[in-house]
């Protein structure tokens, strides 16, 4: 993913979550050694930030193009996760809290 592509997603994300309540954990999507989005949902609203170092509570490794169909909303992430195009590691709550935020 190129930073253009990168920081286009986290506008994305940041929108999607922006009235959003915190929801105490850290998620971070990793696009396979192709960058990295870090949502902070202790925060209100939670804060996005793209490449974080910063350990995360549970991290959801998706392509780019998988990542781009569940924000467009054109695939459920539960489907994803259900049919192995996403892989969850970490605390579980938190992957369907940011379900839940992504819609």
């Amino acid at each position: 993913m190129d930073d253009a592509t990168l920081a286009k997603a986290v506008e994305l994300l940041q929108e999607k979550v922006s009235g959003a309540d915190a929801f105490g954990a850290t998620v971070c999507f990793n696009f396979g050694g192709e960058g990295s989005i870090l949502v902070d949902g202790n925060n209100s609203p939670p804060a996005v930030t793209a490449n974080s170092d910063a350990e995360a509570d549970c991290t959801i490794t998706a392509d780019e193009d998988t990542f781009r169909e569940m924000m467009a909303g054109d695939l459920d992430s539960t489907a994803a996760y259900m049919t192995g195009k996403i892989k969850i590691d970490g605390d579980m709550g938190a992957a369907m809290n940011i379900a839940r935020l992504l819609g």
